[in-house]
């Protein structure tokens, strides 16, 4: 089956944008995937969307082999996810037994019945059943109403509380100690009960005081993702793979331009943020090196200072050229759990936050992307995200840090509060 192919010239590009969201978000299946006009040499399209299921891949036996067969008998656009928990596939001597209360699929990929691909001038439109040309005028008919709140009341609560976190991390650094690890990412759940939402409204709020990189509304029926990510897991074009793990976060001080800059400063001098982001780029290069050509894993840039509008990160960038025939279900094996949401080295500390943490991350600390046509690929890191089941009324969300030797657990706790900043305010308002 041959997709429909028509571009369209467009003359107001945040307006188009935002009525891309809301025509896509009618359907059950829908992957929104923003860049949020981010310049970088390792950009996708501006914004990338996805919806209506065609095919789909579930959770199956024998997973990989399985995967591997539909991405290519399919041979076409493929939308999805791979949470957290698939971890348990790929190692299946590990386990999570916390209850998952939002209900995402361990994996899944979904065959779009229309992309759609909006650069800043233009609209690409791609449908397997549709006219290009109605696509659009529909798209374009929308008109915006102000939006019924649709809310209720809830309180969101942690899953843990201030002191059995604090005791949490000085265990772990006891296990740093006795040399069961080097570098553990430890995370926390904030969740409410009986909360219902407009998940639309609060992703838009969402990305309106966060706008980064990899944000994405991601919405399968009752199910949803508001994500407002700076984070990419991992991508692939031609037989080039790039990760670009963060690891080191600081605040920001937009008032004040030189205080700003010294935070900027401060977290590139940061020995801990350092020797957090060094050993994730070691492991990160650990796995390419199962699956790229022999001398051709580099560092292409190490302790990256990017600035968003609320933080300071340290990212780094590892670049590798891909074996011939390694594909996406290898290359998947070989790199998830991404490195900068385990620690090192990666089976002993998934050990450590199977027994530690309280919560099942689900999609949280998993990736969201697709797959073109020609294998290529783009995956976030879900991190800076909501997670809603509208049937059950469960929200949810996690953050989480890199614990070292070097850690305080105060200062732990207070990173998190920062990192979770902009859900906050999203929620109380």
């Amino acid at each position: 089956m041959q997709r429909q192919k028509q571009s369209f010239a467009i003359t107001d590009f945040q307006e188009t944008k935002k009525q891309l969201l809301y025509w896509a978000n009618q359907y059950g299946s829908c992957s929104f995937l923003d860049n949020h006009q981010y310049k970088s040499a390792y950009n996708s399209a501006e914004c990338l969307v996805g919806v209506g299921a065609i095919k789909t891949f579930l959770p199956i036996e024998n997973h990989q082999e399985a995967l591997r067969s539909f991405v290519n008998e399919t041979n076409d656009w493929l939308f999805g996810h791979v949470s957290y928990d698939y971890k348990n596939v790929l190692t299946p001597s590990l386990y999570s037994d916390s209850t998952d209360n939002i209900g995402f699929e361990s994996i899944y990929f979904f065959q779009p019945e229309i992309v759609l691909i909006l650069n800043e001038d233009a609209l690409e439109i791609q449908s397997l059943t549709s006219d290009p040309e109605s696509i659009f005028l529909d798209i374009k008919s929308i008109t915006f109403q102000p939006e019924s709140i649709n809310a209720s009341k809830f309180v969101v609560q942690p899953k843990i509380g201030k002191e059995q976190y604090l005791t949490c991390i000085n265990k772990l650094k006891q296990h740093i100690l006795r040399g069961d690890c080097y570098e553990i990412n430890f995370c926390q759940e904030f969740f409410a009960e009986d909360a219902v939402i407009n998940p639309l409204s609060i992703y838009t709020q969402l990305t309106t005081v966060s706008p980064n990189p990899f944000s994405c509304y991601y919405k399968l029926d009752d199910k949803y993702l508001l994500c407002a990510s700076p984070e990419r897991y991992i991508k692939k074009t031609g037989n080039k793979l790039i990760s670009q793990p963060i690891k080191g976060t600081f605040k920001r001080d937009s008032a004040d331009t030189a205080h700003d800059e010294s935070l900027k400063e401060q977290l590139r001098s940061s020995a801990k943020d350092r020797a957090e982001n060094v050993m994730v780029v070691d492991l990160v290069r650990n796995d390419f090196s199962k699956i790229c050509k022999e001398a051709t894993v580099e560092v292409a840039e190490l302790f990256g200072i990017y600035t968003f509008p609320q933080i300071h990160q340290m990212i780094s960038t590892i670049v590798g050229e891909v074996k011939d025939g390694v594909d996406f279900a290898t290359i998947l094996e070989a790199t998830f759990p991404m490195g900068s949401m385990t620690g090192a080295p990666k089976r002993s500390v998934m050990q450590l936050i199977d027994l530690y943490e309280q919560s099942n991350r689900g999609l949280y600390s998993g990736a969201v992307g697709y797959i073109s046509p020609d294998k290529d690929f783009d995956f976030n890191v879900v991190i800076r995200s909501i997670l809603y089941n509208s049937t059950n009324k469960y929200l949810s969300y996690q953050v989480g840090g890199g614990i070292t030797h070097y850690s305080d657990a105060l200062a732990e706790y207070e990173e998190c509060l920062l990192k979770a900043a902009s859900i906050r305010q999203v929620l109380q308002a």
